[in-house]
């Protein structure tokens, strides 16, 4: 990563330039991964990975925390429904993001988190979720858009997101 000049918290140092344009374009965008080696890792490959693959999501399940303590402090009573929206948007879009990102699909996060915490043979048992994970993922997405009533994603992903908003935000 710091060969790669990646140790930076500079977004740009991190942006993709077809994920940047998929995102204008059609909502959905990524970053460059930052190369890590699972070697010098303090917990070892498998378990040191699940971590690192943790952070990702886990990062965006702390943004939204730091927005909803406020949040259900009352510290955002009275303030304009512009602040109001923008508030609970980005609480929203980071536990979906954590959410979203947990699924044990490649190339989420959640496939090497679950191949790590799970014993050698069931991880062994994964490997096709890695090779062929980019293409189940797409056709979920797809199915979502093509037969509402068939949206696996969303008739799970979405009520798991309002309880976790129901915790974060008091509702």
């Amino acid at each position: 990563a710091a060969r790669h000049g990646r140790l930076t918290l500079n977004p740009l140092a991190h942006l993709d330039p077809l994920g940047a344009i998929m995102a204008l374009v059609a909502m959905i965008g990524w970053a460059r991964p930052v190369p890590v080696n699972p070697w010098r890792l303090r917990y070892g490959p498998r378990v040191g990975g699940a971590l690192v693959a943790a952070a990702g999501p886990f990062s965006n399940l702390l943004m939204a925390a730091v927005v909803a303590v406020p949040w259900r402090m009352g510290l955002f009573d009275g303030a304009p429904k512009l602040v109001l929206t923008v508030a609970w948007t980005f609480v929203a879009l980071n536990v979906a993001l954590f959410l979203f990102n947990l699924i044990p699909l490649a190339p989420l996060d959640g496939i090497s988190v679950l191949s790590g915490i799970v014993g050698r043979e069931t991880a062994a048992r994964l490997a096709p979720l890695h090779t062929y994970g980019p293409q189940i993922l797409l056709v979920l997405i797809m199915i979502g858009y093509v037969a509402p009533q068939l949206n696996i994603l969303g008739k799970t992903l979405f009520p798991a997101m309002r309880w976790l908003l129901g915790l974060l935000l008091g509702y």
